[in-house]
């Protein structure tokens, strides 16, 4: 179990880690681990804490996959974290992380101002990403199980991108990952 979190801590620590995310005020480990603790104050559960904390872990495991704001195509980081994540963490923690792009669009596909709030760098990867969903995609997403835990962390994706916000350690969230991970491994 703990090779897992140990791994996951180290790509928090890495350099690539500290670097400003895509164009924001924050760094990508700074902007996920506000995620989380923003999770947390709302009272989420474990696996949507995990989920926040964890939904942007395709940025750091693969090198190709760190965008930027002059990408012309989408890396599918979202693809690559769930992945990374579904051979330890259960799928409400996985699917949330999987569909927080998807929820992105969604959220643009029913409520227009929500893309007029958007940083400058999300609504960028938003075109690459396929743009606001369609009536037949919003209907589609609407059934997907868990698309309800990622709607609520892409809302803390959003939220989670504040410039002198405290951040939180890595350590603070280990226990919350340590239940997750021994209640997959049952």
């Amino acid at each position: 179990m703990g090779d897992v979190i140990d791994d996951l801590e180290a790509l928090f620590s890495a350099p690539r880690a500290q670097a400003l995310y895509l164009g924001e005020a924050v760094s990508v480990a700074g902007h996920m681990l506000q995620c989380a603790a923003l999770a947390r104050v709302d009272g989420a559960p474990d696996a949507l804490v995990a989920a926040a904390l964890l939904h942007d872990i395709g940025h750091l495991v693969d090198p190709d996959v760190a965008e930027t704001d002059a990408d012309t195509q989408n890396r599918r980081h979202e693809e690559i974290a769930a992945a990374t994540l579904a051979a330890h963490f259960p799928p409400e923690v996985v699917e949330a992380v999987r569909l927080h792009v998807a929820a992105k669009r969604y959220l643009c596909g029913v409520k227009p101002d929500y893309h007029d709030a958007l940083s400058p760098a999300s609504r960028h990867t938003l075109v690459l990403q396929g743009g606001p969903m369609c009536a037949d995609e919003v209907a589609a997403f609407r059934e997907t199980p868990f698309h309800q835990g990622a709607v609520r962390v892409r809302l803390w994706d959003d939220a989670g991108k504040v410039a002198d916000a405290p951040i939180p350690t890595f350590s603070g969230f280990r226990p919350v990952l340590e239940r997750l991970v021994l209640s997959r491994s049952r």
